[in-house]
């Protein structure tokens, strides 16, 4: 298996899978985990409630030391939605979610994705961690800012505190849109002066890419997030389908990949 770590992010191999962790949350203490593409560790989206998935959180949790059962997986819908967790919660008390944040030190927060961002949130001073999966929609939706706005009035959270970590997903030179999703992208977000860098023409006619990892990153700069602690891992999903699960990729069978964050 190539080896995708970089200065940003390692790549582990342990116990018979592979698993990504960010540099900058290992030297603040916290557990967490990026599931890679292993042969038998992958995860749906059917509830966490079956065996196989179950399972497959188990490994992925004990390799990193964190309690399966301390597991909350929300029912992502792509919607804008963050909700603050304070117990195990019921998936289906989690429908429709696509944000998690949470200050308690037993809970451990799950994601997933294929070519969607998720944004791995850690507050240094509040000590408050999040999760949070942002597609194309939930991008348009500008689901990254509300997180932070729910850090801010749930827990009393500074932005300058926030370090926010991004995991593999689809980048510009993958995602390829038509006319439509283009036009709404580039209407939502004609303020950003650099918007003529995030939006781009395609190699044919009625073709374009857009940089969703660029727009957020510049509404997270906006809301007070401090450049230096946006760690962006810059590793596409699609380009590296061979190790990282993608739907654009792998077409019909793709499978997803998991986020795993406690404190």
């Amino acid at each position: 298996m190539r080896d995708l770590s970089n200065e940003i992010i390692s790549q582990v191999n342990k116990d018979g899978f592979s698993y990504m962790q960010f540099k900058c949350l290992l030297d603040f203490g916290i557990k967490h985990a990026y599931s890679l593409k292993n042969e038998d560790l992958y995860f749906s989206h059917s509830s966490i409630k079956s065996a196989r998935e179950r399972e497959n959180y188990r490994r992925l949790c004990d390799t990193i030391g964190v309690d399966v059962n301390n597991l909350v997986r929300p029912k992502q819908k792509h919607t804008d939605v963050i909700r603050r967790v304070d117990d195990v919660y019921n998936s289906d008390y989690l429908n429709d979610i696509d944000g998690l944040i949470t200050n308690k030190s037993n809970i451990v927060l799950a994601t997933t994705n294929a070519d969607c961002i998720l944004y791995l949130l850690y507050d240094k001073k509040k000590r408050v961690i999040g999760n949070i999966h942002s597609g194309w929609r939930g991008s348009y939706q500008r689901i990254i800012e509300k997180a932070i706005d729910k850090m801010i009035s749930e827990y009393g959270s500074c932005p300058e505190d926030i370090i926010v970590c991004i995991c593999p997903s689809i980048r510009r030179c993958c995602f390829e849109v038509d006319k439509d999703v283009r036009d709404i992208f580039y209407d939502k977000f004609s303020f950003l002066e650099n918007i003529g860098n995030f939006v781009v023409n395609g190699y044919v006619s009625n073709k374009f890419f857009i940089d969703t990892v660029g727009i957020n990153n510049c509404l997270l700069k906006n809301k007070g997030i401090k450049e230096e602690n946006i760690y962006d891992c810059n590793i596409c999903s699609v380009c590296n389908k061979d190790l990282i699960h993608s739907y654009r990729g792998d077409g019909k069978v793709f499978k997803l990949a998991s986020a795993i964050i406690s404190l």
